[in-house]
């Protein structure tokens, strides 16, 4: 007999700051609520319709806290993780949610710059700048042979958070 498949994928906008809490064994937990849209055009009007889906995203252990020190209201996240629905009572009446849950099995990845999305003070840490280029190099003409080096790995600025 074959197994079911429980698996989502989605590209979306933050919605606010995300909430970060520890589990009392130490672990992260990470909730954001992510944006999508679908837009298509009404045969009827002709004109551009919209509609946005909220999901909530729950982030567990080494996700949940790189998701808390990097993304910001209106970031763009990937989300790959699994549908869960928690059913809760609350006076006396039973509460459901369902949450897409990104957890071991599950991936996240910022897909803004560091200007995007809460911009290089949000982020918690400082870029340095790359200088421009010199105008007078763009001026001089091409030589016949140019040199051919090596390339330097080290001058990159990416700072990857995992």
């Amino acid at each position: 007999m074959a197994r079911g498949v429980n698996k989502v994928i989605l590209i979306g906008n933050v919605g606010g700051d995300p909430e970060v809490r520890y589990l009392p064994n130490g672990n992260a937990v990470a909730n954001v609520t992510l944006a999508t849209s679908d837009s298509w055009k009404d045969k009827q009007t002709g004109q551009m319709q919209e509609r946005t889906e909220w999901h909530r995203v729950v982030f567990f252990g080494r996700i949940a806290e790189v998701v808390g020190e990097y993304a910001r209201k209106g970031s763009k996240l990937y989300v790959e993780g699994r549908l869960q629905t928690r059913e809760w009572e609350k006076d006396g009446v039973k509460r459901y949610t369902t949450e897409v849950v990104v957890d071991m099995g599950g991936q996240m990845q910022l897909l803004d710059s560091r200007q995007a999305g809460g911009g290089e003070q949000g982020m918690g840490q400082s870029r340095p700048q790359r200088p421009a280029a010199q105008p007078q190099a763009a001026a001089q003409p091409q030589q016949a042979a140019p040199q051919q080096s090596a390339p330097d790995y080290d001058s990159f600025d990416d700072d990857i958070p995992f």
